[in-house]
């Protein structure tokens, strides 16, 4: 396996391998199962420690440096992007907190050892999962029915089950989100007995995320607990929303480029290049997804030199919103540029198509990004202020 050095290593290896990533995802897709292949190699580059700081073996990435990463991973295969997000939104959260702010929240010591060791496994190639949603309720942390119980000196009861946790199988932990009365906590829960996986994944799009649902009834050590404090996820979901929202945006930044690039070598290789309606819809594209890029990256700027804002938090949502909206609308337009022919399975603009179609519907989702920069504009309190819980 490589050892990151740095984060540009980690964005050479990300472009070296969105071609290879690309000629497998045909096959993943029409198969909707997650790509093992892919997660292999993103191991042997060494990106599954993109987010570790050096001192534990990692390349210290900030956000700006993920953000370019994800991209130039969705180009070649969107769901494989995707599912590395989720994981890198796990490493990334635990990167970032400083150890000041993380004190004041009230951690306890043994939290700073659970972390540098889940992101030291992680530099070693271990993979995090994500199950937060559930059905019915969705991705929302208020509607959370996984319970969790303090088991005196042996950790907590966990029980519940989630939906479109992706990479379920795969991963060696999922960040659980349970609730114990009003309190919402995060738990680090290792794969194994006790977390067992049901086969649902049967979807349109980004069907090789492998997003099956995950069912747990398992006792979690005490350091699994995130941050050693109950209670802090819809706190961190509104001070630093990065992880929840704006990380997504720069996966389907690349997956709206991938439709674009496709599309391009359709129109050339069909030549189709004389159509004004087709050039026209390759211009539009291209500006678009060129404003997509550059507000998701400046988000990422603020993010990592400014955390926790409320300008910043602002381009987040900006971000989240732009990249959903940018991918559908982009890929349906390519989709038309190229014609009928494109709409064959196995062609990669139909694929892209309906993996572009996700970006919108994953939260937070654009009607939900909307609607906070509609509060926020006009003066309101986009956080507390809504009568439906935003998390």
């Amino acid at each position: 396996m490589t050892s990151l050095t740095t984060p540009a290593d980690g964005l050479a290896a990300a472009v070296a391998l969105g071609p290879v990533l690309a000629e497998r995802a045909a096959d993943h897709d029409s198969a909707g199962v997650f790509p093992v292949a892919d997660f292999a190699d993103l191991r042997a580059a060494g990106l599954m420690g993109l987010m570790t700081p050096t001192r534990l073996g990692g390349a210290g990435a900030g956000f700006a440096q993920y953000a370019e990463v994800a991209m130039a991973l969705a180009e070649g295969n969107g769901a494989t992007a995707l599912v590395y997000n989720m994981h890198c939104s796990i490493t990334g959260a635990l990167a970032s907190l400083p150890d000041e702010v993380a004190r004041t929240l009230g951690v306890p010591d043994s939290y700073f050892a659970m972390r540098d060791r889940v992101l030291s496994d992680a530099a070693g190639g271990a993979f995090y999962a994500v199950a937060m949603s559930e059905r019915g309720s969705g991705s929302r942390l208020s509607g959370v029915t996984t319970t969790y119980e303090p088991q005196g000196g042996d950790g907590y009861l966990i029980r519940g089950s989630k939906t479109f946790c992706s990479g379920a199988g795969h991963a060696d932990g999922y960040l659980i989100a349970a609730r114990n009365g009003d309190l919402v906590s995060y738990f680090l829960v290792p794969a194994g007995p006790g977390v067992t996986v049901e086969e649902t994944w049967d979807s349109l799009g980004m069907r090789a995320t492998g997003s099956q649902d995950l069912h747990v009834d398992v006792v979690a050590p005490r350091d699994s607990l995130l941050g050693g404090v109950e209670g802090l996820t819809l706190l961190l979901a509104q001070v630093m929303p990065q992880w929840l929202v704006a990380s997504y945006a720069a996966v389907y930044v690349g997956v709206a480029q991938s439709a674009v690039d496709h599309a391009v070598r359709h129109v050339q290789d069909r030549g189709l290049g004389h159509l004004p309606a087709a050039r026209a819809r390759l211009g539009r594209a291209d500006a678009q997804v060129a404003a997509a890029r550059l507000v998701v990256l400046e988000a990422a700027r603020r993010i990592d030199s400014d955390p926790g804002t409320p300008q910043t938090n602002r381009w987040i949502w900006r971000a989240k919103l732009m990249a959903g909206e940018t991918a559908m609308e982009v890929a349906a337009s390519m989709l038309e540029a190229a014609g009928t022919s494109a709409t064959r399975k196995g062609h990669p603009l139909e694929r892209i198509f309906r993996d572009a179609r996700c970006g919108s519907l994953q939260p937070a989702t654009s009607d939900v990004c909307a609607d906070w920069l509609g509060m926020t504009a006009l003066g309101l309190d986009a956080d507390a202020g809504s009568a439906v819980p935003r998390w």
